[in-house]
């Protein structure tokens, strides 16, 4: 499971060093990489088993809503192979998609993790905060025993 948070770096290339932790999730798996997409205005990173039951559950999904998403969601999503530095080379257009430039925030989600630029995390974070606030949101998150 992908798990905490960290800030990194994108060379000019576009490569992106996977962090030890995400490492040790992903050699965990059959295939060192990853498959990644666009949502919420981040990266979304799957291991290829995760991709593959994410794409299981589309396979039943046929309203007109979700066939684009579909099409936004799968047109986007990009296998990537971990070269021998760990680092992967993250698409340009998903770079575009998620206003990432050079700095980002690796975001460990349970069975995915994300990637963020700097910037529009800091903004997630002060959105999630106010939200935190909220009673019907107080209530979800005591409901789960937090």
């Amino acid at each position: 499971m992908f798990r905490s948070s960290s800030c990194h770096t994108i060379d000019d290339k576009g490569r992106l060093i996977i962090p030890a932790r995400f490492r040790k999730v992903l050699k965990d798996e059959d295939d060192y990489g990853i498959v990644v997409s666009s949502k919420d205005g981040c990266i979304f990173a799957f291991t290829f088993s995760g991709w593959k039951a994410v794409e299981d559950s589309l396979k039943t999904v046929k309203t007109a809503g979700m066939q684009r998403f579909k099409r936004f969601f799968l047109g986007n999503a990009c296998p990537l192979t971990c070269d021998k530095q760990d680092r992967v080379l993250i698409p340009q257009n998903l770079r575009i998609y998620a206003g990432i430039d050079k700095e980002v925030v690796l975001v460990g989600v349970l069975d995915r993790f994300e990637i963020w630029a700097k910037e529009k995390w800091e903004l997630e974070q002060k959105i999630m905060e106010q939200e935190l606030e909220r009673e019907d949101v107080k209530e979800e998150i005591a409901s789960i025993g937090l």
